[in-house]
C-alpha cells in the first residue's frame, strides 16, 4: 500500500530533480524556493527511509535506491498522465515513438514487431531510423530516438545507457549457392583467396569478425567492400564470388529462401545478444513498454534466434 504521507509535490519535486541534477534548476522549473524543494526532498527521503541523492559532489546523484524509485515513480506518473488524458473530453494528441535499428534486427524482428505494435497502438506514429552503430547510439543519448533495437553496444559505448537481451545470434560468411567452395571439403586458409565483404570499423561486430579472421591466419586482410546493408550484399554476392561475414538476421531470409548459402565452420563463428538499448534515467512510456513487450513476443518465433545455452 502507498504510503499516505507521499503527496503529488514529492514526486515531481523528486522527478524533476533527478531530470536536471540540481535542486536550484528543479526549484526553477516548478517555480519553487531552494529551500521549498530541498525541505521537499527530505521529507521524501524521510518518509521512504533511505536517501535518494548522493550529495558528495557538485551534481546531485542518485543513489541505487534513488535510481529504482525513479525508474517505477517517472513510469506511474505517465501512467497517471495517460489515465488524465483518455478521461477528460479533450481530444488526446497522436503520441510517438522513435526508434533506431541495427541491420541485424531491422529485417525480421523489427517489422514484425512494428506491425503487432499497430495492433494494440493505431494512434502512436512509429518512426524508424537505421544506419550505424555509433550514429544510432548517438540519436539515442541526445534524445532523437527512444530506444535502438540490434547488437548489444560495445564495451566502451554503453556509459549512460542500459541494454536488455532479447536473444543471441550469430555472425555467418555467406556465398552465392554455386560458388566454388560451397559443396566440397575446403581449408579454412582458402578463404583468403576469395574477395572478402566484412562489417565497416563503426559495426558492432566488426572487431569479432577480425579477430576471427586473425585466428585462422588471415591477419592483414584488404576487403574487397565493407558493408551491413542487405541490398547493397545481397546483390553484389549474388553476382560474384565474395564472401560476406554478417549477422544470420540480416540475412536470414535469404538463407531460408536458398537464395544465400553460409559457408559451414567448425562450430558457431561468432555469437553474440541483440536486444534494446535504451537511456538510463528514461521513464518509460506505455508506448516504450509496449514496443518492447512486442519485440520479445516476436523473438520467440525469430528465424535466427539461438537460446542462451548455445552459448554457455
Amino acid at each position: 500500500m502507498i504510503d499516505p504521507h507521499i503527496r503529488m509535490r514529492h514526486l515531481r519535486c523528486f522527478l524533476e530533480t533527478a531530470r536536471l541534477g540540481s535542486l536550484s534548476a528543479a526549484a526553477d522549473t516548478l517555480n519553487v524556493s531552494q529551500p521549498a524543494a530541498s525541505k521537499t526532498i527530505k521529507e521524501l527521503e524521510d518518509i521512504l527511509g533511505v536517501p535518494l541523492f548522493d550529495r558528495s559532489g557538485r551534481r546531485l546523484a542518485l543513489t541505487a535506491a534513488g535510481k529504482v524509485f525513479q525508474q517505477h515513480a517517472g513510469a506511474a506518473m505517465i501512467d497517471l498522465q495517460r489515465a488524465q488524458d483518455l478521461v477528460r473530453d479533450t481530444p488526446r494528441a497522436p503520441s510517438r515513438l522513435s526508434v533506431g535499428a541495427l541491420p541485424t534486427a531491422a529485417t525480421f524482428l523489427l517489422p514484425e514487431a512494428a506491425l503487432k505494435f499497430r495492433d494494440s497502438h493505431p494512434e502512436c506514429l512509429l518512426r524508424v531510423t537505421t544506419g550505424p552503430n555509433w550514429m544510432l547510439l548517438s540519436q539515442l543519448r541526445e534524445g532523437a530516438v527512444d530506444m535502438v533495437v540490434g547488437r548489444m553496444p560495445p564495451a566502451g559505448a554503453v556509459e549512460g545507457l542500459s541494454f536488455r537481451q532479447l536473444y543471441s545470434e550469430k555472425v555467418v560468411p555467406v556465398v552465392r549457392p554455386d560458388h566454388p567452395l560451397v559443396g566440397r571439403l575446403w581449408d579454412l586458409e582458402e578463404i583468403g583467396a576469395y574477395p572478402l565483404m566484412l562489417p565497416p570499423s563503426g559495426a558492432v561486430i566488426a572487431p569479432s569478425v577480425r579477430a576471427y579472421l586473425h585466428s585462422i591466419g588471415l591477419t592483414n586482410v584488404t576487403p574487397a567492400f565493407e558493408n551491413v546493408s542487405l541490398a547493397f550484399g545481397r546483390r553484389v554476392v549474388e553476382r560474384s564470388d565474395v564472401i560476406w561475414f554478417i549477422s544470420h538476421g540480416v540475412v536470414g531470409a535469404e538463407i531460408e529462401a536458398g537464395t544465400l548459402a553460409v559457408l559451414p565452420l567448425e562450430g558457431d563463428l561468432l555469437g553474440g545478444p541483440v536486444g534494446v538499448s535504451m537511456r538510463e534515467e528514461t521513464q518509460s512510456s506505455i508506448e516504450q513498454r509496449d514496443f518492447i513487450a512486442a519485440l520479445l513476443d516476436t523473438t520467440k518465433s525469430h528465424p535466427t534466434r539461438q537460446s542462451r545455452e548455445q552459448f554457455s
